[in-house]
């Protein structure tokens, strides 16, 4: 049996903790997967995993090989890499986090333009607002959006994404339109649970205002947020890439027009530029170009 398979195997089931999670996610059975690491095991003379009827832990020797294991697979994914490029291909694959709505809105299309351009590449995108080890989770690439990027991880700017205050005509018609930034308090606020969630900023001609907001409904993505605004729930703070064709088609009104809000900042994050792998480098240059072009995305 291939052993760099088999160590893939191996990797995974120490980060699942699980074999048969591993064999769904794998597509392969659970004695297949089962056997990789009785290869392994027979191998290197050592058991690497503890097994008990409730889960799955690495032993001593386990965590020393993982740490091993995973150099030489960081390795063969970078010759495989470079390889594929002498012949104008990449191959392997790439695993990154964005926010769901960036995901949904921006991330999806880019990436199938991506692999439509390699298709030997395979991506493998997490979407969620939390934020991860990226060498703990073996992931290649974090998209993030915020003004204080992690100062451990290597930052390449994409663009700066505006926000809007949104509400739909049903809700103004309902509770009318708020004249000031101060009048936000007697409306039905939409605020993301971990941005902004009780302070909205406004500035107009040098002056800054703060106001506290009592939301009637909070969530952890702005999607849901939009969905919320749409059905006539009340009024949130969005990211234009979102609901510029909500905008458009007058699904929602932008509100307080002659007020600006904070910018946030578009940022492809990674851990080290040493030894990056050709397919995160063409795929990191690809974006930057996109985003580029892209008016949604404010370049400066």
């Amino acid at each position: 049996m291939d052993k760099i398979t088999a160590m893939r195997v191996f990797s995974q089931v120490a980060n699942n903790g699980s074999f048969s999670k591993t064999a769904e996610q794998l597509e392969m059975s659970r004695a297949m997967v089962t056997r990789c690491i009785s290869v392994l095991e027979d191998w290197l003379n050592t058991r690497l995993f503890q097994r008990t009827t409730r889960k799955v832990t690495l032993t001593a020797a386990g965590e020393q090989f993982l740490l091993r294991c995973q150099q030489i697979l960081t390795l063969t994914d970078e010759v495989e890499a470079e390889s594929a490029t002498l012949n104008s291909e990449l191959r392997g694959q790439l695993r990154l986090t964005c926010s769901a709505s960036f995901g949904y809105a921006r991330m999806a299309g880019a990436i199938a333009d991506f692999l439509a351009l390699h298709p030997k590449l395979k991506i493998d995108m997490n979407v969620g607002d939390t934020i991860v080890n990226l060498i703990e989770a073996r992931v290649d690439l974090a998209i993030r959006i915020s003004n204080n990027p992690d100062p451990m991880l290597i930052a390449r700017r994409l663009g700066s994404c505006a926000s809007v205050l949104v509400a739909s005509p049903a809700y103004l018609a309902q509770f009318g339109q708020p004249l000031s930034p101060e009048a936000l308090v007697k409306h039905q606020c939409l605020s993301h649970s971990i941005a902004g969630r009780q302070l909205w900023q406004f500035q107009r001609d040098g002056e800054t205002i703060k106001v506290e907001i009592d939301a009637c409904f909070t969530a952890n993505d702005a999607t849901v947020l939009l969905c919320a605004a749409l059905a006539g729930g009340g009024m949130t703070l969005q990211p234009s890439y979102l609901v510029q064709d909500y905008l458009a088609a007058g699904q929602l009104v932008a509100l307080l027009p002659e007020w600006s809000l904070p910018e946030l900042e578009i940022n492809a994050l990674y851990s080290s530029r040493r030894h990056m792998p050709v397919a995160l480098r063409a795929f990191l240059d690809f974006l930057v170009e996109r985003f580029a072009s892209k008016h949604m995305v404010k370049s400066r």
